[in-house]
């Protein structure tokens, strides 16, 4: 059976949805897919060679697979599980904005089948350029790629302050702390990371009216919220991955930076959340897994990292409660304060003017 929808924020009109599309960032699958996805990544915007050389080492390092292929398709194997229990008959899609299957050649495989309205969920929780605007701009140029014929796509909201992904994080705080060593985890310090982004990005996120700093302002409030959860009253938030001239201020501090000053006041160990990452992909598991945990065994740190929501059951169950709640005109559920963002029908904005990025620049990790 098909999904119907009702009209709500976005501007579409009455519609049929029969299809879910997944819509991620893309990542290499062997070692050739490296220096030309890169390339994508980076295309039009001077990123010197140089960088790209680097950057491309981290996947080396880890034989030249990104995880977030794998990651997203075993998403996608739960999320179909869990739209059948849910009596939801739709085939789901997956597409990517740099690397293979790429969301053009999705959505014209999405025509061929026949397919006419789909709702498209994004791999990033949260609001800004490159978490949420850029994805508004793939589904308009997949759809300008495939012409008159192809199916409307409607964009769901931001989900950080989703009660499922909160409970999934604060479990996630509770089994690394249990990996410290038994006298240090009364004590470890719980450190929220995300993707750091030029500070000139982040003061243009959210509706110019708002005042920019949407992105930010986000994940600082999912950390309050699985903070609370976990009944945290003192807790960090720091960010990681950053790229670019070093003459280019970006959100700080760093996550190495910041365990070098937590040692500097006698922190014994740390657990660090990756609340920004949907999954364990290269950011993660060459930024924290690697460079973090490093640089804590040489401080004599204890280091645990808690896993990502992704793998965990609830993440599935909200994709699918995205899907209901559009489908019905539910309440969304949600636990934050921040206004209700991110959707958006065909490539519009949720709210005009949205998440403009002065320097179209992507971060490179």
């Amino acid at each position: 059976m098909g999904i119907m929808s009702a009209v709500n924020s976005t501007n579409e009109a009455d519609a049929q949805f029969d299809a879910l599309l997944v819509l991620s960032f893309g990542g290499p699958e062997k070692p050739d897919d490296v220096r030309p996805f890169l390339e994508n990544v980076t295309r039009g915007r001077g990123v010197p060679p140089e960088r790209l050389d680097a950057v491309a080492e981290h996947y080396m390092h880890f034989g030249g697979v990104s995880p977030i292929n794998a990651l997203n398709r075993d998403i996608i194997a739960r999320v179909e599980t869990e739209l059948a229990s849910a009596g939801i008959d739709v085939p789901v899609y997956f597409g990517n904005r740099n690397w293979h299957p790429m969301v053009e050649d999705t959505v014209s495989q999405m025509t061929r089948d026949g397919v006419g309205s789909a709702l498209v969920f994004p791999t990033s929780a949260w609001g800004g350029y490159s978490g949420c605007r850029q994805y508004h701009e793939d589904i308009s140029r997949a759809r300008a790629a495939v012409g008159d014929d192809a199916p409307t796509l409607v964009k769901l909201r931001h989900y950080y302050d989703h009660p499922l992904f909160l409970d999934a994080m604060a479990d996630a705080v509770r089994a690394a702390r249990e990996e410290l060593p038994a006298a240090n985890r009364d004590t470890a310090r719980v450190v929220f990371t995300a993707h750091s982004i030029p500070t000139a990005a982040d003061a243009t996120g959210g509706p110019p009216e708002a005042g920019g700093h949407l992105y930010s302002r986000q994940v600082a409030e999912a950390a309050r919220l699985v903070a609370q959860t976990l009944g945290l009253e003192d807790y960090d938030l720091v960010w990681q991955s950053r790229s670019g001239p070093p003459q280019v201020p970006w959100l700080e501090p760093d996550i190495v930076d910041h365990l070098d000053a937590l040692h500097a006041r006698g922190t014994a160990g740390v657990v660090v959340v990756p609340v920004g990452f949907v999954s364990d992909h290269l950011e993660v598991v060459w930024d924290l897994d690697t460079e973090a945990r490093d640089r804590a065994a040489e401080l004599g740190m204890a280091f645990a990292r808690a896993a990502t929501a992704g793998a965990d059951p609830r993440f599935a169950q909200l994709v699918v409660d995205l899907v209901r709640a559009r489908l019905e005109g539910e309440s969304p559920r949600r636990a934050g304060i921040e206004p209700l963002l991110g959707a958006g029908c065909n490539g519009q904005l949720c709210t005009p003017g949205c998440c403009a990025l002065p320097e179209r620049r992507r971060p490179v990790s």
